[in-house]
C-alpha cells in the first residue's frame, strides 16, 4: 500500500482507493473507505450518546435532551447537564485517547498485541498513582500527573530492555508483558500497605471507572487532548515512514528511529493521561485500533477511526454499566474486559497460527 501511494504521487495521480481533496493551494489524499467508516462510527457514536443521555433511573425524552443540550429551558436540565453529560463527555475523551494511544504503540511495535495495557504502560501509571494514594502524596487533583509519570517510566523501561540496535516486535511485547507483571505486583503491594478505605478506592480506580467523575476530570483531559491535536496530525503522516523497513527508510533519508520514538512517546502520553482521568480501562487501546484497521483495510492504523471507535466502546460499555444493576453502578472496565479478553485470546491464537504457517517470519 505504501509503495502504491508513492507510485501514485510520482505519477501525479491518486492511488487506488484514495481521493484527492484540494482547497486553494493545499491538497491531501483521503482514503475513501476510511472516510466512510469514520462517518459510520461518528453517526453510531451520536446515536449511542443520545441513548446514554435519555436512559437512566429517570427516562428523559430525546426532545428534552436536545433542548437541554441547546441551552433552552428543559425540565431535564439537571439530569442531563449535571449528572449524565459530564460523565459521557469524559467517557468519549478517555476512549479517544486510548484508541489513538493504542494505535501509535501498535504501529511502532508492529504488533497488534502491543497495546498500553498489555506492555505495562497502564500498569506503570497505576503503580505510581496507587503508590501516591497509599502514602498520601498529594491530593486527588494531582494524581493524573503521577499516572503520566508512571506510564512514561514504564515505557522507557520496556524500550530500554527491548532495544538491541533496533526495535524487534516480539522482544518488545515479551519485555512489556514482563514489566507489566512486575508492576502489577507492586500495585498489589501498595494496596496491602494502605488502610481499608484507600484499598477500596484503589481497587475501584484500578478497574477503570467513570463513576462519580465529571467536569473536574473531563475539562483538563479535554484541554490536554486539544493541545495534542497538532502532534496527532504529525503522527498520522509519520506513520507512513514507520511502515518502511530499516534499510529502505535509511536509503530514503527517513529518520526512522527518531520517528518511532516520537510516535511511541505520544502514544504512551495519551494512554497515561486517559488512565489518570478514569483509571486503566482495559482492552480499549487493544480493540479500537485493530477493529478500525480491519474495517478500513488500510496499510496503517487509521487514527481518526481508532479515536472514534475508542470513544464509542467506552460510552457504549458505560451505558449498561450504569443500568444493569441499578442503583449500583459497575465500573466501565468490567464491561470492556468482558469483551476484550476473548478478543485478546483470539489474537494470540491467530498470531500463533500465522507464525506456524510462515515459519516464524510473521
Amino acid at each position: 500500500m505504501t509503495s502504491s501511494l508513492i507510485e501514485g504521487r510520482a505519477a501525479g495521480a491518486c492511488p487506488d482507493g484514495y481521493g484527492l481533496v484540494r482547497r486553494e493551494r493545499a491538497s491531501f489524499l483521503v482514503h475513501r473507505r476510511a472516510a466512510v467508516v469514520a462517518g459510520a462510527f461518528a453517526a453510531l457514536t451520536a446515536a449511542v450518546c443520545l441513548a446514554y443521555l435519555c436512559l437512566g433511573e429517570r427516562y428523559v425524552e430525546p426532545g428534552e435532551v436536545l433542548n437541554a443540550l441547546a441551552g433552552r429551558s428543559s425540565t431535564a436540565d439537571f439530569v442531563v447537564g449535571e449528572l449524565r453529560l459530564p460523565r459521557m463527555v469524559l467517557g468519549l475523551l478517555v476512549g479517544a485517547a486510548f484508541g489513538v494511544g493504542g494505535a501509535l504503540i501498535q504501529t511502532v511495535a508492529r504488533n497488534p498485541l502491543a497495546s498500553p495495557d498489555i506492555i505495562g504502560v497502564s500498569q506503570g501509571a497505576s503503580a505510581l498513582t496507587i503508590g501516591a494514594l497509599t502514602f498520601g502524596v498529594g491530593s486527588f487533583g494531582v494524581l493524573p500527573y503521577f499516572s503520566v509519570a508512571g506510564g512514561v517510566i514504564a515505557a522507557v523501561l520496556v524500550y530500554f530492555f527491548a532495544w538491541r540496535g533496533g526495535l524487534q516486535a516480539a522482544r518488545f511485547v515479551l519485555i512489556g508483558i514482563g514489566v507489566a507483571i512486575a508492576l502489577r505486583s507492586i500495585v498489589h503491594l501498595f494496596i496491602t500497605k494502605g488502610d481499608y478505605l484507600v484499598a477500596h478506592q484503589a481497587q475501584v480506580w484500578l478497574t477503570g471507572s467513570l463513576n462519580g467523575r465529571g467536569w473536574d476530570e473531563a475539562a483538563p483531559l479535554g484541554w490536554t487532548l486539544l493541545a495534542l491535536v497538532p502532534c496527532v496530525v504529525w503522527a498520522a503522516r509519520a506513520q507512513r515512514n514507520v511502515a518502511f523497513d530499516d534499510d529502505t527508510a535509511t536509503s530514503l533519508g527517513v529518520p526512522l528511529q527518531r520517528t518511532r520514538f516520537g510516535l511511541a512517546l505520544l502514544g504512551v502520553f495519551l494512554a497515561s493521561v486517559a488512565t489518570g482521568a478514569a483509571g486503566p480501562v482495559d482492552f480499549v487501546a487493544l480493540l479500537a485500533p485493530q477493529i478500525a484497521r480491519r474495517l478500513t483495510r488500510t496499510a496503517q492504523i487509521p487514527l481518526l477511526c481508532s479515536a472514534l471507535l475508542g470513544a464509542l466502546i467506552v460510552v457504549a460499555a458505560d451505558l449498561p454499566a450504569r443500568l444493569l444493576f441499578a442503583p449500583v453502578e459497575l465500573p466501565v472496565g468490567v464491561l470492556t474486559a468482558a469483551v476484550g479478553a476473548p478478543y485478546l485470546i483470539w489474537l494470540i491464537v491467530k498470531d500463533r497460527s500465522i507464525r506456524s504457517r510462515t515459519g516464524g517470519r510473521a
